[in-house]
This record gives structure tokens, C-alpha cells and sequence, in this order.
């Protein structure tokens, strides 16, 4: 079963097209990552926070990618990370338009 993972810590830039230049690597190497299926990047430069909403194939990858991935912000001096793991409903999923996810 596909689980939702919700990411978000506070960062101070680059925020936009900047930020986009600045992570594409990152962008790039996520893509790699055991499980992955998606992420959506999320900012918010007035509060000055960044995260991302990921989908992965399971628990266990979503939960490997989260630890990986925090151990990595707070080397670049995160001192918090948020996070969740949620269930997908696929069914009421797909009749608001996300993609059929009953195939994971």
C-alpha cells in the first residue's frame, strides 16, 4: 500500500527559480531513492519553511527515505524536521483526480 510522506522544516533560501537552479542535483538523485514514486516541492518564503508532500511504495521505504533524509538536513544545520506518514485512500484519491494508485 502507497504511503504519503509530509516533510517540512524551516529554510532560509533560495526560494523560486533560485531554488530550483540550487537542488536539481538533489531533484535528480531523489528520483533514485528505493520506493519513490513523487514528490511535490513545497516553500513558503514568508515563513521562511520548505518541505515537500512524497508518495513512496510502502512504509518502509517511506520510513528509510525519511531517516536518510533528516540525518542529511540537520548536516546542513536543520535543527528540526517535521513529519508524517499517512495511508492513501486510492479510491476517493482517483475521483478527485490523482493518478489510480491501486496498482502499488
Amino acid at each position: 500500500m502507497p504511503k504519503l510522506l509530509q516533510v517540512d522544516f524551516p529554510f532560509s533560501g533560495p526560494f523560486g527559480a533560485e531554488m530550483t537552479k540550487a537542488l536539481a542535483d538533489l531533484a535528480e538523485s531523489i528520483t533514485k531513492e528505493p520506493g519513490f514514486i513523487w514528490k511535490i516541492w513545497t516553500e513558503n518564503a514568508a515563513e521562511k519553511e520548505a518541505g515537500g508532500i512524497y508518495l513512496f511504495e510502502n512504509e518502509a521505504t517511506a520510513k528509510a527515505y525519511l531517516e536518510m533524509h533528516s540525518a542529511r538536513l540537520k548536516e546542513l544545520g536543520v535543527a528540526e524536521v517535521r513529519s508524517r506518514i499517512y495511508d492513501v485512500n486510492a479510491d476517493l484519491s482517483k475521483v478527485t483526480n490523482a493518478k489510480d494508485l491501486t496498482n502499488f
